[in-house]
């Protein structure tokens, strides 16, 4: 089955390959499949055809750090403590294949542009990247994290948020509480 669904093209330069791969899973036996395959794939395809791909023509390639996530494989890794919240906050965010609390769709993946990454550095140049996305890409939330990797998501009702907050004065203490997971 999982080799069947990592072959699901998703946009023109990503398959569910490039997603369902986990270092937790790797290292803990704890295999990460999508307890409902049809929804994973529709929510990655958006995803990937929405958020990724715009991306990826603003800033080169992007790489895949984390991706999908089973609702099986997060709770473990939240148990632990290995950098996952708690499913109900990755519920359409890294758990593609569960709607979050409203019922509504979504997913997330955490990625660097290394191209962009080797030009800008440091808060500069995530505020430069943040600016970028914010204009040119329809994406639900930004996370930033201090090893030059973000998490980017698509949903079905977006909120536009972008933390941490001091690279976004639109922030607001709701759409904080939608963005509050560890990194990936």
């Amino acid at each position: 089955m999982l080799e069947k669904l990592g072959r699901v093209r998703l946009s023109e330069h990503f398959y569910l390959r490039q997603f369902l791969y986990s270092e937790i899973g790797a290292a803990f036996g704890i295999p990460n499949v999508p307890d409902h395959p049809d929804l994973a794939i529709e929510t990655g395809t958006r995803l990937c055809q929405d958020v990724l791909e715009p991306l990826q023509r603003l800033v080169g390639p992007i790489v895949i750090r984390s991706g999908f996530r089973s609702a099986r494989l997060n709770a473990f890794g939240a148990k632990h403590r290995l950098k996952c919240a708690a499913n109900v906050k990755n519920y359409a965010r890294h758990i593609w294949d569960h709607p979050d609390a409203d019922g509504h769709k979504g997913a997330a993946a955490c990625i660097v542009a290394p191209r962009f990454n080797d030009l800008h550095s440091g808060i500069s140049g995530k505020t430069a990247l943040a600016e970028v996305i914010d204009a040119r890409i329809d994406y639900h939330a930004l996370v930033f994290f201090t090893h030059n990797a973000f998490t980017i998501g698509w949903h079905e009702r977006p909120v536009r948020s972008i933390r941490p907050s001091h690279l976004d004065p639109r922030q607001t203490s709701a759409q904080e509480s939608v963005d509050d997971a560890s990194p990936p």
